[in-house]
């Protein structure tokens, strides 16, 4: 998930106000800008989904029996069916994680993840094959997040990683073929991260957070979707879920392509509903059009006004509207109104199909 952040580079150069003081317009700085809707139009609060929902993307957010059942309980009260749980774990933490949501069996199912002991070293892949069937014993039913956004699995500082379609990792993928375990992968990031932070980049006010452009060695976001492309290619019977609409919500022709091309692979919405928002008509067509190939998934804790807030999105006509923090920062929500048919494949139909 994705929160707001201070700029410092502009925060330095300019004094705030002192209590009491208006800022003058022409020293409003950019990061600061809140602005208010004063359009006349409909608000619609959509507090419960309008068909059941399975959240295909999730994190282990309750620890505790407690925050378990908390969770259960907004669950009811928003709509939500059932949650998928990655949890990116194995070995004792992932049982240990099982052990607490399995009091709850029909509401969670876990994910597990990839054992990276000795990714990088010649032996790598049997002990790694081996753990997963473990997991599946235990009892995790697909496997994720598998995060690269460009320095290679299991990298978060420097690059030169292996990738997804490293032969060494092919038993890896083929076993959940054969285990019938879906995988959750995300792969790159949003583009406006590998862009120059300057003053053409629209998604300036988020991405400066998250740059790429700054970081020498990583592979791009086009040579990310190649990855993902030969990975897709060479594994034709493992399911892909790749989330965040495969980073590509700036291109949704370029990844309609790929749903054409690739059987296996599939999409959520996660943590794109800013991106979603800004260009209602466009992805709203595109949900229509792939509906049975896209799916719900949330990425952003538990919150009963954050269901909400995405199912307004999914459901409504509501226009110009603000999501501040973790939904947006500067762009205006607009609403999509995705018809009875591609709301229910959204929400439940197409997941029921991934999960068996």
């Amino acid at each position: 998930m994705r929160f707001l952040r201070l700029l410092p580079v502009f925060a330095v150069t300019l004094p705030l106000p002192a209590a009491g003081q208006e800022t003058p317009p022409e020293k409003i700085l950019l990061n600061d800008f809140r602005p208010v809707s004063i359009f006349k139009i409909p608000i619609t609060e959509v507090s419960k989904a309008r068909y059941p929902v399975i959240d295909l993307h999730t994190h282990p957010y309750a620890q505790t029996r407690a925050q378990l059942a908390t969770w259960v309980e907004l669950m009811d009260l928003s709509g939500i069916e059932k949650t998928i749980v990655l949890t990116g774990a194995v070995g004792a933490k992932f049982d240990a994680l099982y052990q607490l949501y399995s009091e709850y069996p029909r509401r969670f199912q876990l994910w597990c993840g990839f054992d990276y002991t000795a990714l990088e070293e010649s032996g790598f892949g049997p002990a790694a094959v081996k753990e997963l069937e473990r997991c599946y014993r235990v009892g995790a039913r697909g496997v994720g997040e598998i995060s690269v956004k460009g320095r290679g699995l299991n990298r978060k500082t420097q690059p030169g990683g292996i990738h997804p379609d490293d032969v060494r990792l092919d038993p890896l993928w083929e076993k959940c073929a054969e285990l019938g375990m879906p995988v959750n992968i995300h792969i790159a990031d949003g583009i406006w991260d590998y862009e120059k932070m300057d003053i053409h980049n629209d998604g300036l006010m988020d991405a400066v957070s998250w740059r790429l452009d700054n970081q020498p060695g990583i592979v791009g976001h086009a040579g990310m979707i190649d990855i993902l492309e030969r990975t897709l290619k060479k594994h034709p019977r493992t399911i892909f879920v790749a989330c965040h609409f495969v980073n590509l919500i700036h291109d949704l022709k370029l990844l309609g392509q790929l749903l054409d091309r690739y059987p296996n692979l599939y999409t959520d919405i996660s943590g794109r509903f800013a991106e979603m928002g800004t260009i209602p008509r466009f992805t709203a067509q595109f949900c229509e059009k792939y509906a049975g190939r896209i799916v719900y998934g949330t990425d952003l804790g538990t919150d009963k006004r954050m269901y909400g807030i995405t199912f307004r999105l999914l459901e409504t006509l509501d226009e110009h509207y603000y999501e501040r923090g973790e939904f947006n920062n500067h762009w205006t929500m607009n609403a999509l109104a995705l018809s009875d048919s591609a709301l229910k494949h959204l929400y439940r139909d197409t997941a029921l199909k991934i999960l068996k």
